[in-house]
């Protein structure tokens, strides 16, 4: 008997082998793949930011790199280190939370992300204007010789 006879397009499978798929058994594994792909792709977006483990104790810029009231964008771990003032330096996940833009280097003490305009305080991450509503994710700095470490 054809599937098409019942209304469907496809022909009938017969289920007399037993190592037979049939064919709802064929539609719930590729509907399983799908569902769990689709949750694959409802992350922030983007590649996330390295675990604080992996970067402890790690040089992340030279302080005469970071210049007062601006920041340096870390590539490999998606950080942005800021010197808000002199002396002072703090590090962020460059990691928008809104949708995982990466924010720019700070302008008048404020980071802003090129996606959506959500803009962070240099000092603290703290979000200042959305549509994100958290801040950045703070690691916590200190100046080993003329290095910026992550402890």
């Amino acid at each position: 008997m054809w599937g098409s006879e019942r209304g469907f397009a496809m022909p009938a499978i017969e289920e007399s082998r037993g190592d037979a798929v049939g064919r709802r058994q064929a539609i719930g594994v590729a509907g399983a793949a799908v569902c769990g792909l689709a949750l694959a792709g409802c992350g922030a977006g983007g590649e996330e930011t390295a675990p604080a483990q992996s970067i402890k104790g790690q040089v992340l810029a030279r302080t005469a790199d970071v210049p007062v009231g601006g920041g340096t964008f870390v590539e490999q771990w998606k950080i942005m280190i800021t010197q808000p003032a002199e002396g002072v330096f703090k590090a962020f996940s460059a990691i928008c939370p809104h949708r995982g833009c990466s924010v720019g280097s700070p302008q008048d003490s404020v980071m802003t992300c090129p996606c959506h305009g959500s803009e962070f305080a240099a000092d603290t991450g703290k979000c200042l204007k959305g549509p994100a509503t958290a801040p950045l994710a703070a690691y916590q700095v200190k100046v080993e010789g003329d290095g910026i470490v992550v402890v």
